[in-house]
C-alpha cells in the first residue's frame, strides 16, 4: 500500500456514511379521536379553561403544606434515585457518542534479549530494542448505526426525565393527601370530643330523670350507647393521625416522628380555591409525564430497528500502526526509523441463518409495543381525568348539600336555645339539638377533606406538580 492510496481509502466510507438505516421517528401517533375534543367531558361546575398552575397546591394558601412538598421534592430519595437513573443514561449517551470516534493507544516498549547459542559452538545473542508509538483504529458509521444508537440513547433520557417528573407529582400529591388526612382526623376528633362531652352530660341527666321516675333504664341504655359510639370513633382518628405524619416524615426523607412535634396541633384543612383551571386537555395530556415516558419509550425502540438493520449489512474497519524505534534509545527520534502501516478489513454477517432478520423483527414488533403501550397510557390518562373530574364535581353538590344541612342544624338549635330559656324546652332536648348539630358538622367535615382530596387527585391526574 502506497500513501498515494491511502486518502482514497479513508475518504470511500465517508462517503458512504451519509446512509442511515432504519425508519425515521416522526412523532407519537396520533391520538385525534381520543385528544378532538376542545374540553373535557366531564368537567365540574367549578374547573374553567386557563392556565393550569405546575405549583398547584399554592393556591390553597397553607405555608406548612407548602414546605412539606418543598421538602419531599428536595429529600425524598426517590427524587434522588430518579436523578442517578438520568446520570446513568446521559453517561451511556457519551460513551455511545465515543463508540463512532477513531481511538489512539499509545505505547512504549523497551526489551532485552538474551539468547543462548543455537549450535555448542555458537555465541550467545544481545539484542536491545526500543519502539515507541501507537494503534489507531476506526470503523466509519457505514449504516448510521451508532446514529440511531445515539437517537435510542437521547430518547432513553428523556424517558428517564419524564420519570423523575412523574416522582415528582406523585409525590406532591401523597405529601397532600396525607396531610389532608392529618387535619381531617384532627378536626373530627376535636368535633367528637365535645360531641363525646354532650353525650356524657345527656347520660348524666338521663340518670338523674331515671332517679326521678321520668326515665327508664332503656333510656339510660340508649345514652349510654350513644356515647360509647362516639368514644369508639375517637380511637381511628387518632390512629390516622399518627400515620398521616409517619407518612410526611418518611415522604419529606425522615423518621417516622420527626414531625410529630411541628404537626401535633390542630389546624384546619386548606381552603380550595374557587375555580380549578385546567387548561387545554391535549396539551396537559400529552405533557403528563407517564405519557411522555411512553412516547421516549416509542422513540427509543424506533431508533433500535435501524440499529439492528445495519447489523444485516457489511462493515469496514481500519487500523493503524505507528512506530519509531531501533536498537538505540536515539532511534526513538529519528525519523528515518520510522515505520507505518493500515489495515483495511471488511466484516460481513453473511449466512447467519435468518438470526440479523429475526433480531430486525423483534425489535419491530418492540416498536410495535411500545406504540400500543404510548396509546394506552393516553386513554388511562384521559380516563384518569375525566374521573377525577367527575368526582370532584360530585364532591362540591355533596358539600354543598351538607353545608346546608348544618346551617339547619345550627338553626334549630339556636331555636332551642330560646325555647329553653323561655322554660318550654327541657335541657335534654337542647343537648339533643346540640348534637345533631355536632353530628352535621362531623359529616361537613368528612365532606370537605373527601372535596379535597378529591382537588388533589385532578390535579394529579392532569399531571401537574413536576419542574424542569
Amino acid at each position: 500500500m502506497t500513501m498515494r492510496s491511502l486518502p482514497f481509502i479513508l475518504v470511500l466510507p465517508l462517503g458512504l456514511a451519509a446512509c442511515t438505516v432504519g425508519p425515521n421517528y416522526a412523532g407519537p401517533p396520533k391520538s385525534s379521536a381520543a385528544l378532538a375534543g376542545p374540553a373535557f367531558a366531564r368537567g365540574a361546575d367549578a374547573v374553567v379553561a386557563g392556565p393550569a398552575l405546575a405549583r398547584w397546591w399554592e393556591p390553597l394558601n397553607d405555608a406548612q403544606l407548602s414546605a412539606l412538598i418543598d421538602a419531599a421534592l428536595a429529600h425524598n430519595p426517590s427524587i434522588d434515585e430518579a436523578q442517578a437513573r438520568i446520570r446513568e443514561a446521559s453517561a451511556i449517551l457519551r460513551q455511545r457518542q465515543a463508540a463512532g470516534l477513531p481511538t489512539l493507544a499509545p505505547s512504549f516498549m523497551a526489551a532485552h534479549l538474551d539468547i543462548p547459542p543455537i549450535s555448542g559452538n555458537g555465541d550467545r545473542t544481545n539484542f536491545t530494542f526500543y519502539n515507541l508509538g501507537g494503534t489507531a483504529s476506526w470503523e466509519p458509521d457505514l449504516w448510521g448505526a451508532d446514529r440511531r444508537n445515539n437517537e435510542a440513547a437521547r430518547a432513553t433520557i428523556g424517558q428517564r426525565q419524564a420519570s423523575l417528573a412523574d416522582t415528582q407529582v406523585s409525590l406532591s400529591a401523597q405529601v397532600a393527601q396525607a396531610y389532608v388526612n392529618l387535619r381531617d382526623a384532627q378536626s373530627r376528633k376535636a368535633l367528637l370530643t365535645t360531641l363525646a362531652e354532650r353525650q356524657s352530660h345527656a347520660l348524666d341527666l338521663t340518670k338523674q330523670r331515671q332517679g326521678a321516675g321520668t326515665a327508664t333504664q332503656q333510656d339510660v341504655e340508649r345514652a349510654q350507647a350513644d356515647l360509647q359510639s362516639t368514644l369508639a370513633q375517637g380511637a381511628p382518628l387518632q390512629a390516622q393521625a399518627e400515620v398521616a405524619m409517619n407518612q410526611l416524615a418518611v415522604l419529606t426523607g425522615q423518621a417516622p416522628g420527626a414531625l410529630d412535634a411541628q404537626l401535633g396541633n390542630a389546624q384546619p384543612i386548606p381552603t380550595l380555591p374557587a375555580q380549578v383551571a385546567v387548561g387545554d386537555p391535549a396539551q396537559l395530556i400529552a405533557q403528563r409525564p407517564d405519557v411522555r415516558v411512553a412516547e421516549r419509550a416509542l422513540a427509543a425502540s424506533t431508533a433500535q430497528i435501524g440499529v439492528n438493520k445495519a447489523k444485516l449489512l457489511p462493515t469496514i474497519s481500519f487500523t493503524g500502526i505507528l512506530g519509531l524505534g531501533g536498537a538505540k534509545m536515539g532511534d526513538l527520534v529519528d525519523p528515518s526509523m520510522g515505520a507505518w502501516g493500515v489495515l483495511p478489513q471488511l466484516k460481513w454477517a453473511g449466512l447467519d441463518w435468518g438470526k440479523g432478520h429475526a433480531l430486525v423483527r423483534q425489535s419491530e414488533a418492540q416498536r410495535d409495543t411500545a406504540e400500543a403501550q404510548y396509546r394506552s397510557a393516553v386513554l388511562k390518562a384521559l380516563e384518569d381525568a375525566e374521573s377525577s373530574l367527575s368526582r370532584f364535581g360530585a364532591a362540591r353538590t355533596r358539600l354543598a348539600h351538607l353545608a346546608q344541612g348544618e346551617a339547619a342544624a345550627q338553626r334549630d338549635e339556636a331555636l332551642g336555645a330560646q325555647r329553653f330559656a323561655a322554660g318550654t324546652a327541657s335541657g335534654l332536648e337542647q343537648i339533643g339539638r346540640e348534637n345533631a348539630r355536632l353530628q352535621a358538622s362531623l359529616s361537613l367535615a368528612q365532606a370537605n377533606a373527601d372535596l379535597t382530596l378529591d382537588f388533589i387527585a385532578v390535579n394529579k391526574a392532569l399531571g401537574l406538580g413536576w419542574k424542569e
